[in-house]
């Protein structure tokens, strides 16, 4: 025989069951919004730690240079700076001493070395890596096999109408990432592929395809020597880009397959690696670019010997050898002196010297400059 149950008596159990489970469960904690870009342009970070004894505000490259904040009753620490300037920017909360990247902002900076977020202040008009209301090109993930390295990560950046058009060729920008950065630094930080957009949209750059990949020759390098300015590193990487990456893309993409149509640009170490490859192989590279190029002195006429050796024959192979570096980058100087070396071998080649340091901010101002100068 079934009892039955009344109505009232399984409703009378339900709010029992709901009350115990909620009694069970940890007390919810505060919501916490950050960073919060005001219409001034000052912006509000804040990080929830009840039982720190310190948190600061790491974010000099807008000045705020562990800049204490402070704490509220229920443990939320904050600090309110500005107006910023607008351009997206590398920050972290020093917490005890502790640096980390802030846990309510999924913005974070792709790097090996540190924990970074990114925030954006955006200006009265749109910068020229905004996301604005003009055709998109594709951004696509994809592998390709080392027989040395295994299988290897790289961003493809395909230009607006790419899909579409399907017999059209494009030429290829190479573009390398820094020392401890990843194959998505370039997009998530240095917005490469909504810089191409904008250009391509005004009519400045040709449509191009752009190729990221991860610069590090990993697992054949352990990791303390995987420097992008490493010698090891360097001839790994260079063989790596020659026999397994430069092939894939040649035949998964519509590539104009030949030196003219063919660009290389990197930023710190991947700044160095593009002159190394590019300078060393003039037969596949016209177009050859360092944004502040990591580099050693000593290493100046080895790590230059094809281009050193004949300086007529470099400036007839090269459409355009560029570089651009901060006044307060620490590279300057070794690259003032890399610079003098090619005046007197009468290399040609233009120079950007921008304010500013080895800085993300001036990698976005290379790549939109040297964009609107390739492939024409």
């Amino acid at each position: 025989m079934y009892k039955k149950i009344s109505v009232r008596s399984l409703f009378v159990c339900t709010i029992v069951c709901v009350a115990g489970f909620a009694i069970g469960q940890p007390p919810r904690s505060p919501f916490v919004i950050s960073p919060q870009v005001h219409a001034d342009k000052k912006v509000t970070f804040r990080y929830l730690a009840p039982s720190a004894k310190e948190v600061k505000l790491g974010g000099s490259e807008f000045g705020a240079v562990r800049s204490p904040m402070v704490k509220d009753s229920l443990g939320i620490w904050s600090i309110t700076v500005g107006p910023i300037t607008p351009d997206m920017y590398p920050y972290n909360f020093i917490v005890d001493g502790i640096r980390v990247a802030d846990p309510a902002n999924t913005a974070i900076f792709p790097n090996e070395g540190f924990q970074n977020s990114i925030v954006e202040i955006t200006g009265d008009e749109p910068l020229v890596h905004t996301i604005q209301n003009v055709s998109h090109g594709t951004l696509s993930y994809r592998y390709y096999s080392s027989s040395q390295l295994g299988i290897r990560p790289v961003l493809i950046y395909t230009p607006p109408a790419y899909e579409k058009d399907t017999k059209t060729k494009y030429p290829v920008l190479y573009l390398l990432h820094g020392t401890t950065d990843t194959e998505e630094t370039w997009t998530k930080v240095g917005r490469a592929h909504i810089i191409l957009d904008n250009l391509i949209a005004q009519g400045k750059a040709k449509p191009m395809i752009i190729v990221m990949p991860y610069g590090r020759a990993f697992p054949a390098i352990s990791k303390s020597s995987g420097s992008l300015r490493n010698r090891e590193n360097l001839h790994e990487i260079k063989k790596d880009f020659l026999n397994e990456l430069f092939p894939f893309v040649e035949k998964n993409y519509r590539t104009k397959a030949n030196k003219d149509n063919r660009a290389i640009a990197g930023f710190s170490g991947g700044g160095g690696t593009s002159l190394y490859i590019g300078l060393n192989n003039p037969d596949l590279f016209s177009w050859v670019c360092g944004f502040a190029p990591g580099m050693l002195k000593e290493e100046f006429h080895s790590n230059n010997a094809v281009a050193f050796e004949n300086s007529s024959l470099t400036n007839q192979r090269l459409k355009l050898f560029w570089i651009g570096v901060g006044k307060e980058d620490g590279l300057y100087p070794v690259i003032s002196d890399y610079l003098k070396v090619l005046d007197e071998k009468k290399i040609k080649h233009e120079t950007l010297i921008s304010d500013g340091g080895h800085t993300w901010m001036n990698c976005k101002l290379y790549l939109a400059t040297i964009a609107q100068k390739l492939f024409k």
